[in-house]
């Protein structure tokens, strides 16, 4: 795995570029998107497509995210690319589209979220020679669908993210903020790990500090916003609460909704949200409410993984593995898979040197974050109310 390593600073730069880009939103293609004009023209056998998940390209996370980093890396390289939208939220509905686009003749699939583990086991062994690349699908996830083995033409990427929810809890509380919130969508692995890392690092940061601090931490049950989880983050915010780390791809705009009625400040998930959230709320030069975000390297691995594709070397290189993707360099913070963007707000309680400190801790094992989703973590400086699930 040392070439997927070695492209994370490109890939983490790109991060920031493509969650914060603007555009129309596109219909999914019934044939490919053409290479760029001027591009070096790919093999025939070689097209991409990205099939969404819950969401779509415009969610302004996860799926929009892998779609961007998809199509700018095809672009630029001559690769005829496309993207499919399920027609609703259903495994079959999955499958009808992954058959779609290999009768299509697409050769590389993109599969962003842990939604696609059982599409995958009933397809990928179907398609011996179609390579899939599938982001946040871990091994239980593909098990648990019934896949009892890695096969050669599949490739997964999941990420540590107990550790960047950890940078984000630190952040919050060394920045000044007490009263906490986390706000996840659906209560599954990957956002467990960053509201349990989150919870984590607010307590160590108390801790350091001799303060106590409130987090009040829930599950939406959904990946979007809506009237029910924004009338809870308006309980919240009016009660006291000063910042919410909003984790579930939509579902930020119920807490940015209440946050800004309040005057409250929030933390993005998975890219760099400042920007999302600024033309969300249409202030675009105003990203004072994102105090940070915790981010993990999709479009560093997307990068990565059609570079392998490009070049013939994928079956050698990544097919048949899952790789935990978490932190590579505990001195250049930039060429880690999780971690805090540069424009989180620095300020004297919380340097950018203090950050780059603080992941070398993690990274040597000084500081230890559990990734355990099945216990709530252990606190000693953090009061943490666990509410029941709004949906």
């Amino acid at each position: 795995m040392k070439k997927l390593f070695t492209m994370a600073l490109t890939g983490l730069m790109a991060v920031s570029m493509v969650a914060c880009s603007g555009g129309s939103p596109e219909k999914p293609a019934e044939g490919g998107e053409k290479p760029a004009e001027g591009g070096e023209a790919a093999p025939a056998a070689e097209r991409i497509a990205m099939v969404t998940d819950y969401g779509d390209i415009t969610d302004q996370s996860f799926n929009q995210t892998t779609y961007e980093a998809s199509k700018a890396y095809c672009e630029a390289n001559g690769l005829d690319f496309t993207y499919f939208k399920p027609a609703g939220d259903s495994t079959a509905e999955r499958v009808a589209m992954i058959d779609k686009a290999v009768a299509d003749g697409y050769t590389t699939l993109v599969l962003p979220g842990f939604a696609f583990a059982e599409a995958i086991a009933q397809t990928v062994e179907t398609y011996p020679n179609v390579k899939y690349i599938a982001l946040d699908v871990s091994e239980f996830d593909l098990t648990n669908a019934g896949l009892s083995a890695i096969p050669e033409n599949l490739f997964s990427a999941v990420y540590q993210e107990e550790i960047a929810g950890y940078f984000a809890g630190q952040a919050a509380v060394k920045l000044g903020y007490e009263k906490l919130g986390f706000l996840g969508g659906m209560a599954v692995p990957a956002v467990i790990r960053y509201g349990y890392g989150f919870v984590q690092g607010a307590d160590d940061a108390a801790a350091e500090l001799g303060k106590t601090v409130d987090i009040n931490y829930v599950y939406g049950g959904a990946f979007k916003g809506d009237a029910d989880i924004t009338a809870v983050m308006d309980t919240w915010y009016s009660n006291g609460t000063e910042i919410v780390f909003a984790c579930g791809g939509g579902i930020f705009t119920s807490a940015v909704d209440a946050a800004k009625k309040a005057g409250g400040k929030v933390i993005g998930v998975d890219v760099d949200q400042a920007g999302v959230i600024a033309n969300y709320l249409e202030t675009p030069d105003d990203k004072s409410m994102t105090v940070t975000s915790a981010m993990k390297g999709l479009a560093a691995t997307v990068n990565t993984l059609l570079a392998s594709v490009k070049d013939g070397t994928f079956a050698s290189e990544f097919g048949g593995k899952i790789e935990n993707l978490g932190l590579v360099s505990g001195d250049d913070p930039s060429l880690n898979y999780v971690g805090l963007p540069e424009s989180t707000q620095w300020a004297d309680g919380f340097t950018q040197d203090d950050y780059k400190k603080l992941v070398g801790d993690v990274f040597s094992g000084a500081v230890e974050v559990s990734n355990d989703t099945e216990k709530q973590p252990e606190v000693t400086s953090a009061n943490v109310t666990y509410f029941d699930n709004i949906k």
